[in-house]
């Protein structure tokens, strides 16, 4: 039987047991705790309080509260903390002395042992007194029983024994007093409440575990399984909570040989599904009192890795050009629109075709931004600018310790940094054959290894290529592979040169215009928009259209820097050419313009020196637009002075 005293559902539970008249003691103090727990007394003791605390399912006690023998059976057989309440030296001396007025020949039985404190006592105020212990309700009966037939007349004792000597006939003084009960209800409260603590901790711990999507085990020093989430449970196929006390191995004999032996991680295969295997210390009291095993799917770090490495990128690897930055009316230029729109829904490979200067990386740059790519980046090399051997670390990266040199802890190519967005391929045709086989499997496998790796790096890209060659020839020329043409030409743009499109001059020479003065402080408030800048070009469009234009957009672009900088130093207030680029300036600022027009009306032919004479020029224009009009750049390629450069510009010898 029992007798709830109060049920705050949130508050502690704590069940007072006892067979003996300790039962009135719980009744009288059980009060004063009603505010701070659930208190229940119940009058079981022994077989029959085990029975009735394991038997109460959700509603069972956090701790136990019992006295002598009773707490003493408790304490080994049930899962939940027992608090056996001890009498103190006050309870034992208080009670010899009541024992003494009640009787010449006193007993004082305890549960066990007899402590040695109290031996000292007695000895030490002279007190004739009989000591003896029990063990169990039976081994109660035989002492007291004992006891009487030696002549004893008092018994000091807890319930069990005392009740026994009452009932004997003889004299009995309960040895537990108010205050002894009182100090076992508070013990009871802290253990319940610090029980309750531990259990809300461990329930938000599992609560974490099972919501992670890594498999996680926590063993002990034998490697039986202390705690397992879900996860792991249901990719070893068993029952999570059968499986704490057993040893994972038994649980999974396939795990046998494949777990890291030691603090770190390994790999294993579990029904059919590779893992990555990271081992570490569970720790206890600052030591390593088990293991933990944390089960991650391969799949899922080749995903993250893969999002990780796609969100590591660089301003430099961003796009900045965009469809409506491809400027021109006429009807190539609107079919290139057109394309560059429809193959940016694509993921297949693009290759560009067009002359240098004719604006192939501003398309390719286009179609990124309005691909499904364009949160990721857009790496961009031209496969022409690098010696073989930099163009592969540069494309493929490397291990570190690859070749002398090389950076620790390796790097990362291109191709790599690309992942997710797009490879711009420039000047495609210009590739030495060793590394075309190399692409090919880039693009054929999606997968590409590190110079000194045998490790391959999955990759997620689209590849545009461009290149001014005509590859056909490349091909049969043995110089380009004809299975790497095939695979990058799947979808083509060829781009027309500028000398083909003759509407799209003047438009573009003032988009061009209106750039450059915004560079230039002196000139940005006098060309505001490009058709301020058009006006300002309408006296050139004759010129315009009759150059041929080698360097295509690259040398329309620096002759119209140039004129910016002219009409940067003229002065609006007092000048009329300051709102107007004169053929004369124009004359001025590129010659090779104009004069082209003028020899036109020549009727006699071009002498053999003439004839040299502009194709060295025409070398030159096209070295220009080869290092974007960097005349120092030039210089040092062609092997010639600045003097030497404006001078075979303009035709002139010396």
């Amino acid at each position: 039987m029992s007798t709830p005293l109060y049920e705050p559902p949130q508050r502690p539970r704590i069940w007072a047991l006892s067979i003996s008249r300790l039962r009135e003691l719980f009744f009288d103090i059980a009060g004063e705790y009603v505010e701070r727990a659930d208190f229940r007394i119940v009058s079981h003791g022994f077989e029959d309080a085990v029975r009735e605390i394991e038997g109460a399912g959700a509603a069972r006690p956090d701790v136990v509260l019992a006295g002598g023998s009773n707490g003493a059976y408790l304490k080994t057989r049930v899962s939940v903390p027992v608090v056996r309440i001890s009498p103190t030296g006050f309870d034992m001396m208080h009670a010899l002395a009541r024992a003494r007025r009640e009787g010449a020949r006193v007993a004082l039985v305890t549960h066990g042992d007899t402590p040695d404190e109290v031996r000292r006592f007695t000895a030490a105020y002279a007190l004739d007194v009989t000591f003896a212990s029990y063990q169990s309700v039976q081994d109660a009966e035989s002492v007291v029983l004992d006891l009487s037939d030696r002549g004893i007349d008092v018994v000091v004792g807890p319930g069990l024994v005392t009740d026994i000597a009452a009932s004997a006939g003889m004299g009995a003084v309960f040895l537990y007093s108010r205050a002894s009960v009182r100090t076992g209800f508070d013990t009871a409260l802290e253990v319940a409440q610090a029980t309750r603590r531990e259990t809300v901790r461990r329930q938000r711990l599992d609560t974490l575990l099972q919501h992670l999507r890594d498999g996680v085990v926590a063993l002990d020093a034998q490697g039986r399984v202390e705690l397992m989430n879900q996860r792991l449970a249901s990719v070893l196929g068993i029952d999570a909570a059968k499986a704490v006390g057993r040893t994972l191995l038994d649980l999974a004999p396939d795990l046998a040989g494949s777990l890291p032996d030691t603090d770190g991680d390994s790999f294993c295969t579990v029904r059919g599904a590779s893992y990555v295997v990271h081992r570490g210390p569970l720790a206890s009291s600052g030591a390593a009192a088990g293991t933990v095993l944390t089960f991650q799917e391969s799949r899922a770090v080749e995903r993250l890795d893969r999002t990780l490495r796609a969100r590591q990128r660089v301003q430099q690897f961003t796009a900045r050009y965009r469809l409506d930055d491809i400027v021109g009316a006429s009807e190539t230029i609107e079919q290139v629109r057109a394309r560059v729109a429809r193959y940016a829904k694509s993921d297949a490979t693009v290759l560009i075709l067009g002359e240098s200067g004719t604006g192939k990386e501003m398309v390719a740059q286009s179609m990124h931004q309005l691909s499904a790519r364009r949160d990721f980046a857009f790496v961009a090399i031209n496969c022409g600018a690098f010696p073989e051997a930099l163009l592969e670390s540069e494309l493929f990266g490397y291990e570190e310790g690859a070749f002398t040199g090389a950076r620790k802890g390796g790097k990362a190519g291109l191709i790599e940094v690309a992942h997710r967005g797009t490879l711009f391929l420039d000047e495609i045709g210009e590739m030495p054959l060793s590394l075309q086989s190399r692409l090919l499997r880039v693009l054929q496998e999606r997968e590409v290894v590190r110079l000194g790796s045998t490790e391959p790096t999955r990759v997620d890209i689209r590849v545009i290529a461009a290149t001014h060659r005509a590859l056909t020839d490349s091909v049969a020329a043995g110089a380009f592979r004809a299975d790497l043409y095939y695979r990058l030409n799947i979808l083509s743009i060829a781009l027309p040169p500028l000398r083909e499109r003759p509407a799209d001059l003047l438009p573009l020479a003032a988009e061009l215009l209106r750039q450059a003065a915004a560079r230039e402080p002196g000139l940005a408030a006098r060309v505001p928009d490009a058709e301020t800048a058009a006006r300002m070009l309408s006296g050139l469009g004759a010129a315009l259209r009759r150059y041929a234009w080698p360097g295509n957009v690259r040398e329309l672009q620096n002759v119209i820097e140039r004129i910016a900088v002219e009409l940067a130093d003229v002065d609006a207030e007092t000048n009329a050419d300051a709102t107007v680029v004169s053929r004369e300036m124009l004359r001025a600022v590129a010659p090779e313009i104009v004069e082209p027009v003028a020899r036109a009306t020549k009727p006699a032919a071009l002498t053999l020196r003439e004839r040299s004479r502009h194709v060295e020029a025409d070398e030159i224009r096209a070295a220009l637009a080869a290092h974007g009009g960097d005349r120092d750049a030039v210089c040092a390629a062609l092997g010639i002075s600045k003097t030497t450069l404006w001078r075979k510009l303009n035709g002139g010898t010396r």
